[in-house]
């Protein structure tokens, strides 16, 4: 296996998850980790937000962290071999009001990567634009919708429930077009 100084954001997502669930422990890749995922890196992310789905107790996840070499440090955990920080935010795994539709998972070499879906993770970006007007979180939610096979519909669906069709209308076609980032 790869050293953890070597490992890419989805393989140390991946080792982490593993060893997490081996104690019982279970946590779902979610924020802009995955939209450098699904974007095959065009956005980057240094930090992991693996979400806590069963609000599993900080001491718990601080013990087993120091297992493979994580110290804590603020809300984050660092390793001093890699760039890359580790965040527990907690449970449940909703995006805005409602849970995450799908999780994904994908077997890596370091372990199998749990990630929320490409849709779901345009929905958890617009939440940020659509809630705080945050324009970093649309782009990087139209680079995923460029990227991968999202559901336009969903997507439609749940930006009505979240009160904001009519910003999801304004923003609709740069979502759906395979072209806007060419």
């Amino acid at each position: 296996m790869k050293s953890i100084a070597e490992m890419t954001l989805g393989e140390l997502a991946a080792f982490v998850q593993s060893h997490l669930n081996q104690h019982g422990v279970e946590v779902v890749l979610s924020g802009g980790a995955c939209v450098s995922i699904y974007s095959s890196g065009k956005y980057v992310s240094l930090d992991l937000d693996l979400v806590n789905v069963r609000s599993e107790n900080i001491r718990v996840l601080r013990k087993l962290m120091r297992v493979i070499g994580f110290h804590e440090q603020r809300r984050y955990f660092k390793n001093p071999v890699s760039q890359f920080l580790v965040e527990f935010p907690p449970g449940p795994l909703t995006i805005g009001e409602e849970p995450v539709s799908r999780v994904d998972e994908v077997k890596l070499s370091t372990g199998i990567l749990r990630i929320i879906s490409p849709t779901d993770c345009v929905k958890d970006r617009l939440a940020a634009f659509y809630h705080w007007g945050d324009r970093q979180s649309l782009s990087q939610a139209i680079l995923v919708a460029q990227a991968q096979e999202i559901d336009i519909g969903e997507i439609r669906r749940w930006s009505t429930i979240e009160n904001k069709l009519d910003q999801f209308e304004k923003i609709e076609d740069k979502l759906a077009s395979k072209d806007t980032w060419k």
